[in-house]
């Protein structure tokens, strides 16, 4: 009975490990190796200043918040995982997960960010520096087939160099909808 009862006490424990931890969830791939995974940022409307933000993994709840260190209107939300942004948008909805260890960004590094945009067409996007400066687009936007970033609309992938430091506005547009997000850059 005392063998019985360590089995089971060992299986609850795996189960509550895997289940709790995350253990066996798909994710988001790290590319740039940075810390954190994608899952796990859930946000209540009190937890975000108003804003109600799904999780990542779909069933775990955890707290993000707006830490203040987003630039013209547009909060980043940081939580369990990577960094997000919810965008101005106008006949859509728009999200930003940013694959890096902490913002602000930093200029002349590579960072990779996914984008779930609802809306009609084809991903056009663009990032500019106030004073006229445009980002180098190093890859994308590329089109995801699914990821455990639990947000509304389509996904796409993109990899931008943000030059020099400053508020840097990115646009994104599809045949129906646009929308922007301001990330801070130092």
């Amino acid at each position: 009975m005392r063998v019985r009862a360590g089995v089971v006490a060992a299986v609850a424990v795996v189960v509550t490990v895997v289940v709790a931890g995350g253990g066996c969830a798909g994710g988001v791939p790290a590319g740039d190796g940075a810390a954190g995974t994608a899952g796990g940022m859930r946000t209540s409307p009190q937890a975000a200043g108003g804003e109600a933000s799904p999780g990542a993994t779909g069933g775990v709840e955890a707290r993000s918040r707006a830490t203040g260190a987003g630039c013209n209107g547009t909060s980043v939300f940081e939580g369990d995982g990577f960094p997000e942004v919810r965008g101005t948008a106008r006949d859509a909805e728009l999200w930003g997960l940013l694959f890096v260890r902490a913002t602000p960004l930093r200029a002349g590094d590579e960072v990779k960010i996914v984008w779930r945009m609802t809306g009609e067409g084809p991903l056009r996007i663009r990032a500019v520096h106030p004073d006229g400066t445009a980002a180098e687009r190093v890859w994308g936007p590329e089109e995801h087939g699914g990821s455990s970033w639990r947000r509304p609309g389509q996904e796409w992938g993109t990899g931008f160099v943000f030059p020099k430091p400053g508020c840097w506005k990115v646009e994104l547009s599809r045949s129906r909808g646009s929308g922007h997000v301001w990330l801070p850059v130092r």
